[in-house]
This record gives structure tokens, C-alpha cells and sequence, in this order.
């Protein structure tokens, strides 16, 4: 006869590894010189973008640059009322959730509850899949993105495209990975112009 604890853990659903980055309309994630271009902002973003994914997200993946960037950006806000980051009104998830870093270059302790994966990236989202609640949410950036999709570890791609073309930059997409093959679960217009686009991992 099965535990409670071996019925639980084949009932569980495995959480998703979930792609979730706005490019611009000719597939850029930053500017020509390399600039972060953030999208227009509104409320109606913030709810359906921002706000959809750290509902859902239990586990946060980042590559060294995109968390060192985040960290400096939303760390401040437990201890400094006047950084920008301190009026954003998930600044408290963003500072709460547990992160993964992969990096080669990054040693001890990374802080702001993160934790550095070296190698074996297959490895190590099995074993984040398989504990905890809610999803895990990649938000950039675009090397560690592209050494996910060259895996096919992503369960989920749910793109904003912005209605901008920045003519050049550093591509989301780069070239060389297998066929991966998606469909469509929801489309939305946002009253900025922008169009999020969601897509589950097809298999067989």
C-alpha cells in the first residue's frame, strides 16, 4: 500500500520552467548599443504582464548579468524608501522570491536569496521542477534564454512584443537550435500597443 507521501508526489504536477521577456517587433531584446529599452508603461501592463507572472511564479532563473542588473535594482527597496524600486508594489515578491544564477564566473554567496548553478543546467531545473509551489520564471537575460531554448527546457513561452523595430541589437532568438514546436494558448492586446503572446511546448 502507498503513503500519503508517495500518493502526493505522483499527484503533485511538476512545475514549469516559463520563458517571459518583451522583444520589439523585429525580435530585439535591447537597442543598438546594447541599451535596455523598457516597454511603455499602463496599468493595464502591469496587470496582465507584471503582474500575471509574479502571481504564478514560485522560483525566479536568472543569467549572471540580467541578476546582478535586478538585484541592484530591487534589493534597495527593503531598506531605502526613496529608491526607485521601493514604489513598484511587487518590489516585496521580487525581493521575497528564491532565485538560481547560472554563471561560470559568479563564487559564494550571490544574496538577495539567490543561488549559483555552475553546470548540468538540465539537472538542475529537473530538481527545481520537482519542489516547491508555483511556477519558475525566466525574465532574462537573452544568453541564458538562448541556452535554454538550445536545451528545450522551457514549458512555456509567454512573449510581449512591443510596437517598436530598434533596427538592431541583441536578438532573443539566436540561431541553431532544433525545431521547437508551440501552440497558442492566449493572445492579448494591451492598451499600450503591445501584444502578449503565450505558447506551450508541443511534444509528439
Amino acid at each position: 500500500m502507498q503513503s500519503d507521501k508517495q500518493q502526493t508526489r505522483r499527484t503533485t504536477p511538476m512545475r514549469k520552467a516559463i520563458l517571459s521577456m518583451f522583444i520589439s517587433l523585429d525580435g530585439y531584446i535591447t537597442g543598438p548599443k546594447g541599451e535596455f529599452v523598457p516597454p511603455q508603461w499602463s496599468d493595464d501592463l502591469a496587470t496582465h504582464w507584471s503582474g500575471y507572472s509574479l502571481e504564478r511564479a514560485g522560483h525566479l532563473l536568472y543569467g549572471r548579468v540580467n541578476f546582478l542588473f535586478n538585484k541592484g535594482f530591487w534589493e534597495p527597496a527593503e531598506t531605502d524608501p526613496n529608491s526607485p524600486a521601493a514604489g513598484v508594489p511587487w518590489a516585496a515578491v521580487m525581493n521575497r522570491l528564491p532565485k538560481t544564477v547560472f554563471s561560470t564566473t559568479l563564487a559564494g554567496d550571490p544574496g538577495w536569496n539567490g543561488t549559483v548553478v555552475r553546470d548540468d543546467l538540465e539537472g538542475a531545473v529537473a530538481r527545481l521542477k520537482a519542489e516547491g509551489d508555483g511556477d519558475l520564471y525566466m525574465f532574462g537575460g537573452a544568453g541564458i534564454a538562448q541556452s535554454f531554448v538550445a536545451r528545450d527546457l522551457f514549458d512555456e513561452y509567454r512573449l510581449m512584443v512591443t510596437p517598436t523595430l530598434f533596427g538592431d541589437g541583441q536578438r532573443l532568438f539566436a540561431p541553431g537550435f532544433d525545431r521547437i514546436d508551440l501552440k497558442l494558448i492566449e493572445n492579448r492586446t494591451l492598451d499600450t500597443g503591445a501584444v502578449i503572446l503565450h505558447y506551450r511546448r508541443e511534444h509528439g
